[in-house]
C-alpha cells in the first residue's frame, strides 16, 4: 500500500506529456502492466474523438495513430462500456487488435495484433459532457483481478494528470469559418419566441445545413455547447426537431 500511496502522489507533479509518460512507465507498471495507454475524448455520438496515445514502443505515437481511421472502434468500446453501465470491461484476443485500416504488415497493425488484452474504461463529464475513455493493452493474455481493482483506483488519477497536460498540436481543431458574407441577416428570420441573440445565431446556422460540429468551429464554441443551445430553443419553440424549428422560424418572418 505504501508503493501505491507514492505512486499516486507522484501523479500529482504531472505538468508536461513526458512526465505523465514517465510516470506510466515506473511504479505504476506494478499496478497496471501495460504496453499502449489509448486515451479518447469528445463527441462519441457524431465520431468527432480526439486521441492521446502513450506507449514505450516505438511504432505507437500519437501523430501515428491519428493518420488511421480508428473512430469507430472507439465509437463500439464507448457504446459498450455505456452498456456495462459505466464500469470497466476486459477485452481477450487471441490475434490481437487490429484497430488500423492500413495494411496488415504496417506496424502499427503489427504491434497491436501483438497485444493480448485490455481494459476498457471511462470517466464521465456531466458538465463538459464530454466523456473520456482510456485503454490500457497488454501483450500478457490474462487479466489479473488486482489489476482490474488498480486501474479503477487509479484512473482518477490518470484523468486528473492527462487533463493538467497542454494538448499537442494536431490536437487542436483548426476553425474553418465559413465567409461572413454567408451568414444571413438576422432580420431574415423571426424571433417571436424569445431566443437570445446566441440562440438566434446558432438557429441561423442550423438553417444553413450546418452540423453542431462546423456550428462550434464558426463560433469557438464546443458541440456539446450547441447541443445544449439547441435544445433550449426546442424547448422554447415547443419543438423536437431542427427541421421544426427552422420551419418555425421562417413561418414567423
Amino acid at each position: 500500500m505504501e508503493d501505491f500511496h507514492r505512486t499516486l502522489h507522484q501523479s500529482l507533479a504531472i505538468k508536461r506529456h513526458v512526465d505523465l509518460f514517465l510516470w506510466l512507465q515506473g511504479d505504476i507498471q506494478q499496478f497496471l502492466p501495460h504496453d499502449i495507454l489509448l486515451a479518447a475524448w469528445g463527441d462519441f455520438e457524431s465520431g468527432q474523438i480526439h486521441i492521446d496515445v502513450l506507449s514505450a514502443l516505438a511504432s505507437i505515437r500519437t501523430s501515428t495513430l491519428m493518420e488511421r481511421d480508428i473512430a469507430p472502434s472507439l465509437v463500439r468500446l464507448h457504446e459498450k462500456w455505456r452498456q456495462y453501465n459505466h464500469i470497466p470491461y476486459t477485452l481477450s484476443a487471441e490475434r490481437g487488435f487490429p484497430f488500423s485500416d492500413k495494411p496488415e504488415h504496417c506496424a502499427v497493425n503489427e504491434t497491436f495484433r501483438a497485444m493480448r488484452s485490455a481494459i476498457v474504461h471511462g470517466m464521465r463529464d456531466h458538465r463538459g459532457r464530454n466523456d473520456c475513455l482510456y485503454i490500457v493493452f497488454s501483450t500478457r493474455a490474462e487479466v489479473s483481478r488486482d489489476t482490474h481493482r488498480f486501474y479503477e483506483l487509479l484512473l482518477p488519477y490518470l484523468d486528473t494528470a492527462l487533463r493538467c497536460i497542454a494538448h499537442l498540436p494536431s490536437q487542436y481543431p483548426v476553425p474553418v469559418a465559413p465567409p461572413i458574407e454567408e451568414l444571413p441577416p438576422p432580420e431574415s428570420i423571426g424571433n417571436s419566441f424569445g431566443l437570445s441573440n446566441r440562440e438566434l445565431e446558432i438557429m441561423l446556422w442550423v438553417r444553413g445545413g450546418k452540423t453542431n460540429h462546423e456550428i462550434g468551429l464558426i463560433l469557438d464554441i464546443s458541440a456539446f455547447t450547441v447541443k445544449n443551445h439547441l435544445q433550449r430553443i426546442f424547448k422554447k419553440m415547443n419543438v423536437i426537431s431542427r427541421a421544426q424549428a427552422v420551419d418555425q422560424l421562417s413561418g414567423n418572418r
